[in-house]
């Protein structure tokens, strides 16, 4: 047996056909060696900006934002990857964007208890005072008493009047005085005075009683022990000066 005879392609070739080199074997050296430089940059730039985010990510920064085209962040410098870590508080990586504020906004301090002023102390208490009550007067007619004079039966005092008052203080000074209550303590005694109205008598008479006593160098009470040389009955009120002693026991009335 012959071994089957290779039957050749399914297809015809094409006779007098030359594959087409691509474009990179159709582009000129210089540009050739552009794209390959630029290549070879980019993957750089590529393998240092996933390097540095790896590095943050473990340090705990967050990833720079990356702005701009590939050919513009292949002329920005490229920055050294940060130390390791020794604990202390690692300084900020400078990146080619421009820094994001992160300035926190100032929060305005609102006043605390400490702070604010300490509320007053405030006090209420009482005073008393004492006032003067002035006593009244009252006048009568009195017939016994020459037209005219003046005699005070009785003498006034006076009274007292008790005041309480509400007093208010903050931090110990006063702010208010308020009066609560007025009570008269002591009532005042009115005075009493007699106004004469008896009529001038005639001039055999002494006007400093009540009732005709002569006028004599002596008079003494009829029926008593004087021994004159006049004599008067009695009762005579004494409205001046006793002249004669006719008012012995001094309770103003004469000869009684």
């Amino acid at each position: 047996m012959q071994p089957p005879q290779d039957p050749g392609p399914p297809y015809p070739s094409s006779f007098g056909q030359v594959p087409r080199p691509s474009w990179f074997r159709r582009a000129s050296p210089a540009r050739r060696t552009a794209v390959i430089l630029g290549s070879v940059t980019l993957s750089i730039l590529l393998l240092c900006c996933t390097g540095a985010a790896i590095i943050g990510a473990l340090a705990g920064e967050p990833e720079p934002t990356r702005t701009g085209t590939a050919a513009e962040q292949a002329q920005q410098p490229i920055v050294a990857a940060p130390a390791e870590p020794t604990g202390e508080a690692s300084a900020p990586v400078a990146t080619p964007t421009a820094a994001a504020d992160t300035t926190e906004p100032s929060l305005s301090a609102s006043p605390t208890p400490s702070d604010a002023a300490p509320a007053p102390v405030v006090k209420v208490t009482t005073e008393t005072e004492q006032a003067t009550v002035r006593y009244g007067e009252k006048t009568v007619k009195d017939s016994s008493v020459a037209e005219g004079k003046r005699v005070v039966r009785t003498k006034g005092v006076n009274g007292v009047r008790t005041l309480t008052y509400e007093v208010t203080t903050a931090n110990g000074v006063r702010t208010s005085r308020k009066l609560v209550r007025s009570t008269v303590t002591k009532q005042p005694v009115t005075q009493v005075v007699a106004v004469g109205t008896k009529k001038p008598q005639s001039s055999n008479c002494d006007q400093n009683y009540s009732g005709c006593v002569p006028i004599a160098s002596d008079v003494d009470c009829a029926g008593g022990s004087g021994n004159g040389p006049a004599y008067v009955s009695g009762p005579i009120r004494v409205v001046g000066d006793d002249i004669y002693d006719l008012d012995r026991d001094g309770d103003g009335t004469a000869c009684d």
